[in-house]
């Protein structure tokens, strides 16, 4: 456990100093396109973080291959290799992305490319567990076409979702944590040796995410861009692909017994290849539903529009992080439910205790739809804009400043209304307000576009 969190605190030193000087750079070569009407950010920000990101990965890689447990992995697997190679792929097409905004095609072919690189190394799913039978072994082409499959799901639902600041390295930190847990699990508890390389990919995962968040929070200095968000949810998938597809079912002792009994004790079995799935069950949701949307209008799957998740949140009068954080909640419930499922299946409590979290989950979304005002001797320890006072006194000065400006041109009249005007969410320009809708208010010296 020391040599993954030494791993893990290296990837993200790393990537935390690099960010800054990237960030610079992309600000250098142009990274740092004007805003379109579907972005939430107020004003134009680099991208390219996931140079930092990429640098952040082979460093922490290279710490493990020289620590005398972790490098027994490197010696006895050739999946860290697979993973560096495609990684490295990915991160290229990204980076040309981030720069000169390649075609969605050509991306999606890219990304089948790194996906059959790491199959033509080794890092791919053999066999699946099937509830009554056992092992099912597959044939080459299914395996390398189920291992494709999950790398571009994977790597698209991430970099869907990476539409408001912090949420996509937040979201896969917290898929990533989870992910870590499972996989020393297995590790550890059951001696089995083939599933160190996804504990070590899920450690360096969480290193990358770690030390770009500083600097990706709300309002955040630079973007990961597609150079990073493909390249984590590449990362993801490859240690998904690497505990389901390697590990032999069997070294579990869970067949044993009744068809019936065989069915009950194999849900722990499917955890490694399900996990995955729950944790970015969010942002696949969002990516099955854009592309029915997009489909149903008559538009590509790839044509880009305001219908995320993470936009309904800020249409329904969600802050920026308010919206962030309610995405990291759901994220971590499915993720660490399914976690504790995997643990002990049969406790009633976990059932309970995800079904009540869940409530809390919905109350959260409903938080806008009702303004609740604390009494008076409660105004003291709560926000302004809950206190019935001050509403009060702001709407009498509102009526104030208007009877004072009644006499004055129609010049300062325009200019007392636009100062009057209430800052609210969804409205571009303002400081620290996410904006959803129409802002072009820049030239159009730069090319239009962004990541996000």
């Amino acid at each position: 456990m020391r040599e993954y969190l030494l791993t893990l605190c290296i990837t993200a030193a790393v990537t935390y100093l690099l960010t800054g000087p990237v960030r610079k750079f992309a600000i250098v070569a142009g990274a740092m396109p004007e805003i379109r009407a579907r972005d939430v950010h107020r004003e134009p920000t680099p991208r390219l973080g996931g140079i930092a990101m990429f640098f952040g990965m082979c460093a922490g890689l290279l710490v493990a291959d020289h620590l005398p447990n972790l490098s027994e992995v490197f010696e006895k697997s050739n999946e860290p290799r697979a993973l560096l190679s495609g990684a490295a792929l990915i991160w290229l097409i990204g980076v040309l992305d981030d720069k000169f905004e390649i075609d969605a095609l050509i991306k999606l072919g890219g990304q089948m490319i790194a996906a059959g690189v790491m199959v033509v190394q080794g890092l791919t799913i053999l066999w699946l567990p099937i509830p009554g039978v056992g092992l099912f072994a597959l044939t080459q082409w299914q395996s390398t076409l189920l291992t494709v499959a999950v790398v571009v799901i994977t790597i698209n639902a991430v970099n869907f979702v990476d539409g408001l600041d912090g949420l996509a390295a937040g979201m896969v930190l917290i898929a990533s944590a989870a992910f870590f847990l499972y996989a020393y699990r297995i590790w550890y508890s059951y001696g089995i040796e083939a599933a160190a390389p996804a504990t070590l990919f899920a450690a360096v995962l969480m290193g990358m995410c770690l030390g770009f968040l500083p600097h990706n929070m709300h309002p955040a200095r630079v973007f990961m861009g597609d150079s990073g968000s493909m390249l984590i949810g590449l990362v993801l998938a490859a240690g998904a692909i690497s505990i389901t597809g390697q590990i032999d079912p069997d070294a579990l002792n869970l067949f044993s017994g009744s068809e019936r009994n065989t069915v009950h004790q194999t849900v722990p079995v499917y955890i490694p290849m399900l996990l995955p799935l729950t944790i970015i069950a969010v942002p696949a949701a969002d990516l099955v539903l854009a592309i029915v949307r997009r489909t149903w209008r008559g538009q590509s799957p790839f044509a880009a529009d305001r219908g995320h998740l993470h936009h309904r949140l800020l249409e329904i009068g969600h802050s920026h992080s308010r919206a962030v954080l309610i995405m990291y909640f759901w994220s971590a419930l499915i993720a660490f439910g399914a976690l504790a499922y995997s643990v002990n299946s049969g406790a009633m409590w976990i059932v309970l205790g995800i079904v009540a979290l869940s409530a809390v989950g919905l109350v959260l979304l409903l938080l806008p739809r009702f303004t609740p005002r604390a009494p008076r001797w409660a105004e003291h320890f709560v926000p302004p804009r809950y206190r019935r006072r001050r509403a009060a006194a702001a709407a009498e000065a509102s009526a104030a400043s208007l009877v004072d400006g009644a006499g004055e041109s129609d010049c300062d009249e325009e200019d007392a209304r636009e100062e009057r005007t209430p800052v609210v969410a969804g409205v571009s320009g303002v400081n620290g307000a996410t904006a959803i809708g129409p802002r072009s208010r820049f030239l159009d010296g730069r090319k239009a576009g962004s990541s996000r």
